[in-house]
């Protein structure tokens, strides 16, 4: 019976790995209940002393039962009995709750299917673990479906397992693990408790412990069990991350962009748009060349919903009509004949390394694109994606009809709110009054809305004091005030997130868009990495549709690779340059006047697009390999080095103590002097000496034997290693004052032992080798005695926890 509730606990604890994956708690009591479900099936086996294979039918029916009353009540008999009505009542549910997982994205909404589907795995991994640890006797194989339970939300999610719940769910898995050996060892009877712990070993007032329990035994186990979890938790925490979670995966699967079936799950965009800024190397994620040989912003999701927290992408729909081999794409929502337009054909390459991308990277307006496979466009944002093929590896072309407006044109144009979605413009009732008082103060005397929306780029690039910042994360509402009111001090994601928000609550349509920038010109092609990760603002005018504004600070005190779009410039003093730059494209010009005199004057930083528009790699602002392999080196040399510190300390603070006088020896030091451990700073030099002699030999391979007299070890040292006068007269000086002090009534007066102490040592390194010598000053064998000591001590605490009773015994009440 134990071994089955064990596996019931072990069960629920690593079904607890799930919660990231949905809302409420619905899931968690439905699972609760399905594992007693079990449980209560197990014990029924094993009163019974079923064979293995009706107990796992006995489950499966208690299982069943359980589901049928749950969520089928009504279609049953008795409300538990199955009837045909409440197994086509399942049925049913099955089919929605698959249907639902497939088409939302974690965390998904508890319904009824997604409960019982999710119920229902955990009932069936308690009944695998049920047989494996208690039918089978197999408790180390119950990991596998354990494991299993945690590899969904390892491969579903983005972010790492949190660190409670895996070490709940271990626990379980110990918990299993010690209940099959009590079991196994109790089939041979009691046996005797032996522990190193003094309290544990203490006698008890009727004698000797002659009902000890089979608790010494998995002594061993345990402390393996609580080990393992502790280094699981604590090694990976002290590591350093060699990769932030990133935007997309690179070479490994699972970014939770995927989708099967008709539908596709969404990502949060946002929260992996952080990761790739931080990646500590750049990472090429695509190229692309185009016939007029411009650098362009490459848009992947565009967010059109914002609840207060932050903004969200609602699922794109593709039909049939609108794949991309059925010829152009639909034509860009608001976009006429009124703006010059600038036809480009593009030719992009997807690396290989990048996994599960769904989306296709394309500049905008995309008129139409050739690519293999079934990829479809959202009529209302133009995003492109596949529900069953991947980005990584392909090449495809795309032909672009980018409008090219001039401040005069959008100066004649509105947002024209009646014109586009309402969703464009919704806004939650609790904005903060203060950020609505801001979008009206930042846009007063705003002629139109073209003007007003460049006067929220200039407030955010120029006149509002922002600072660029990847330190700062966080889009939620105290966020957004935070970093408009207070802080003003971030990355891409709060300024396109809080400029979008100021439109909107001035009347203008507005979305964020989350991709990539123009990147660096490597030969005949644009290399685009990692680091031109980037979000910006777009926002709605009639007749030339959707624009991209630039509110993030750019250039050298900004994001580098960020430019601010030529028609919300001043005019350029004319040149001999060709016509002005596309809208997201990069323009040297648009960018000095950008930037202040300060920032263009700065001589400490990088210019890193001065650089993409000469042509060359921006230099590698990275450590160079060999420095950072110089400082690993040195880290793990200095790890290395602890024990050695530790046994130069003790050292020195032994010697400080070797010439102090010493009356009468207390109870304590009479211990330490018997056991040569060390001593503090109180204890006189008779003690320090012995300790630090009784360190040497161990160090050098000379360890005293634990019955070994003073005296005796004297002789044997002088005589093994044949000693000269002066080194046999100073090892006679320390034992005989070691035993003055030990059994003398009155010891008198000692002198000191430092000389007498040096003597000796550096008569026994003379009898050693170099490398024990080495050994002995570099890693002291003494030391990791010492910290292999304060290891056993902590892990026999858990011994205590064995002397704990619930009750007292019969021999307990009968005292």
């Amino acid at each position: 019976m134990r071994l089955t509730i064990a596996s019931g606990v072990a069960a629920f604890t690593a079904a607890l790995l799930l919660y990231p994956l949905f809302e409420g708690g619905t899931w968690f009591w439905s699972s609760l209940g399905a594992v007693l479900a079990v449980v209560a099936a197990g014990l029924v086996s094993s009163r019974l002393s079923l064979p293995a294979w009706a107990a796992t039918l006995l489950g499966v029916a208690a299982t069943w039962i359980y589901l049928t009353a749950s969520f089928a009540a009504e279609k049953a008999w008795a409300v538990f009995v199955p009837t045909k009505g409440s197994v086509v009542e399942l049925g049913r549910l099955l089919g929605v709750g698959w249907t639902d997982i497939q088409r939302f994205a974690a965390p998904v909404p508890t319904t009824d299917g997604i409960t019982l589907l999710t119920a229902g795995g955990v009932a069936l991994i308690a009944i695998a673990v049920d047989l494996f640890a208690a039918r089978l006797r197999r408790a180390a194989l119950a990991g596998l479906p354990l494991l299993a339970l945690a590899t969904v939300p390892a491969t579903i999610l983005p972010d790492p397992i949190s660190w409670p719940a895996f070490i709940i769910a271990a626990l379980g898995f110990v918990g299993l693990l010690i209940a099959d050996g009590r079991e196994r060892v109790g089939h041979w009877g009691r046996a005797v408790l032996v522990r190193r712990t003094r309290i544990a070993a203490a006698p008890s007032a009727n004698g000797p412990r002659a009902s000890a329990d089979t608790s010494g035994l998995r002594l061993s186990g345990k402390r393996i069990g609580f080990a393992a979890i502790v280094l699981a938790v604590l090694v990976p925490a002290l590591l350093p991350a060699m990769e932030p979670v990133s935007f997309f995966q690179f070479g490994v699967g699972g970014s939770g962009t995927g989708g099967r079936g008709n539908s596709i799950s969404i990502p949060n965009p946002i929260a992996h748009l952080k990761g790739q800024l931080d990646l500590p190397e750049r990472q090429t994620v695509l190229t692309y060349a185009n016939n007029d040989d411009k650098p362009r912003y490459l848009r992947i999701y565009a967010l059109d919903t914002f609840d207060g927290q932050q903004f969200g992408m609602t699922q794109p729909k593709g039909s049939p009509d609108n794949r991309t081999d059925n010829g152009p794409l639909p034509p860009p929502p608001g976009l006429t004949g009124n703006p010059k337009i600038n036809n480009v054909q593009t030719n992009i390459q997807i690396s290989d390394e990048v996994d599960d991308l769904k989306f296709l990277p394309l500049p905008y307006p995309p008129r139409e694109i050739r690519v293999d496979g079934d990829w479809r466009a959202d009529v209302s944002s133009l995003m492109v994606f596949s529900t069953r093929d991947e980005a990584a590896g392909l090449e495809y072309d795309v032909a672009t009809s980018e409008p090219e407006p001039t401040a005069d044109l959008l100066e004649t144009l509105d947002g024209n709110a009646d014109a586009v979605d309402q969703r464009y413009l919704r806004l939650p009732e609790n904005i903060d009054p203060e950020i609505k008082d801001l979008a009206g103060k930042e846009t007063a005397g705003a002629t139109s809305d073209y003007d007003a929306a460049v006067k929220l780029q200039q407030f955010f690039t120029k006149t509002g004091g922002f600072t660029y910042t990847l330190r700062t994360q966080g889009h939620g509402s105290s966020a957004l005030r935070d970093f408009l009111l207070r802080d003003r001090a971030g990355y891409c994601e709060q300024f396109a997130a809080s400029m979008a928000v100021l439109a909107r609550l001035v009347g203008i349509p507005s979305r964020v868009v989350i991709g990539y920038t123009g990147g660096t010109k490597i030969g005949n092609r644009w290399e685009v990495s990692t680091s031109d990760s980037h979000s910006w603002p777009e926002l709605y005018f009639e007749g030339v549709g959707w624009l991209p504004f630039e509110p993030t600070p750019a250039g050298v005190l900004g994001q580098g690779s960020a430019r601010v779009p030529a028609y919300t410039q001043p005019a350029p003093t004319p040149t001999n340059s060709s016509s002005a730059p596309t809208p997201g494209a990069t323009s040297s010009t648009a960018t000095d006047d950008a930037l202040d005199p300060a920032e263009r004057q700065n001589p400490r930083a990088l210019d890193r697009e001065a650089q993409l528009n000469s042509g060359t790699l921006p230099e590698e602002e990275s450590m160079p390999l060999i420095a950072k392999i110089g400082i690993g080196a040195g880290a793990l040399l200095l790890v290395l080095l602890i024990p050695a510190g530790v046994r130069l300390i003790t050292r020195n603070r032994r010697v400080r103590t070797l010439g102090w006088k010493v009356s009468q020896p207390s109870d304590e030091l009479t211990a330490r002097i018997v056991s040569g451990e060390g001593t503090v700073g109180r204890h006189p030099s008779v003690a320090a000496a012995w300790a630090e002699l009784d360190d040497i030999l161990y160090d050098y391979g000379m360890a005293r034997e634990p019955s070994e007299t003073p005296r005796a070890l004297a002789r044997r040292l002088t005589q093994q290693y044949e000693f000269d006068a002066a080194s046999a007269a100073a090892v006679s000086a320390i034992a005989s004052s070691v035993e003055r002090v030990l059994f003398a009534r009155d010891p008198g007066r000692i002198g000191p032992l430092k000389k007498d102490l040096r003597t000796v040592r550096q008569a026994l390194a003379a009898t050693v080798s170099r490398g024990r010598r080495v050994r002995a000053v570099l890693l002291p064998p003494s030391t990791l005695r010492g910290l292999r000591g304060v290891g056993e001590r902590l892990l026999d605490g858990f011994d205590l926890l064995e002397t704990i009773r619930l009750r007292r015994t019969a021999a307990q009440k009968g005292s």
